[in-house]
């Protein structure tokens, strides 16, 4: 896969076809009478998907690749966003490969996933590895999810240009990481939707992601892109799906 920006100090680029699985969902109303009775199937379907190699977690996907991140505990997990969006649960999956991908979500709309929450799949292979520093907790419990595409700005530019930008950008993912972000890589989204990349990372908390927000400002990450952000709080998607 050809890169839309280059390596930095901060990111490597990612070997093999994993492929994120994002999901901005929305509670259905009225929600199913009996919860557990729809939950069951759904979590059956990705105990079979976990089977198959997917990562039903962002603790998994930051954990990365090898025998000893394979035994790292996966319980599906979502982000619990309503508080302060307009969708209730953001989430990442990571899938073997992309038609991997495209199955299991199928297959998960099929099994039941649909009647409870209506939601907007996004699908892309992973580009970048995932950046875990020494200040990081697995206990955090916060998440914050950036979509972004390039804008005119950024098409207009140079390489040399554009190259600068990545650079003064990194200056602030560093601090990022050292403040307690584990950023779960980055992945390419524009092969089938509006945006181009998704970045996740796990945080301590809102007041970090506040500081970081400050930092990139200063830095000027923002010139060359159009954002989304969600921020929410850790859940067990069984749970999610039960709440009414």
């Amino acid at each position: 896969m050809t890169l839309l920006s280059e390596e930095t100090d901060v990111f490597e680029a990612a070997p093999g076809q994993r492929c994120a699985v994002l999901f901005l969902a929305r509670r259905r109303a009225p929600s199913p009478e009996n919860p557990d009775r729809a939950v069951r199937p759904v979590m059956a379907r990705l105990d079979a998907l976990k089977a198959e190699g997917w990562r039903l977690s962002v603790d998994r996907v930051l954990a990365g690749d090898g025998a000893e991140a394979d035994e790292h505990p996966d319980s599906p997990t979502v982000y619990a966003t309503g508080f302060s969006h307009d969708v209730d649960f953001v989430g990442l999956f990571e899938a073997p490969t992309p038609s991997a991908a495209l199955r299991g979500v199928t297959a998960l709309e099929a099994a039941g996933w649909a009647r409870a929450l209506r939601t907007q799949w996004l699908i892309g292979p992973r580009e970048f590895l995932p950046v875990v520093g020494a200040a990081s907790r697995p206990e955090d419990d916060w998440a914050f999810f950036a979509l972004w595409k390039w804008n005119a700005a950024w098409h207009a530019a140079s390489a040399e240009q554009r190259r600068a930008y990545d650079l003064e950008c990194d200056v602030a993912f560093a601090a990022d990481v050292r403040a307690g972000a584990a950023i779960a890589g980055r992945h390419r989204l524009d092969g089938a939707s509006e945006w181009d990349h998704v970045g996740v990372w796990r945080v301590p908390g809102v007041a970090m992601v506040q500081a970081a927000m400050r930092e990139h400002t200063r830095v000027a990450d923002f010139k060359f892109t159009t954002s989304r952000h969600y921020l929410g709080r850790r859940t067990r998607l069984d749970d999610a799906l039960r709440r009414k």
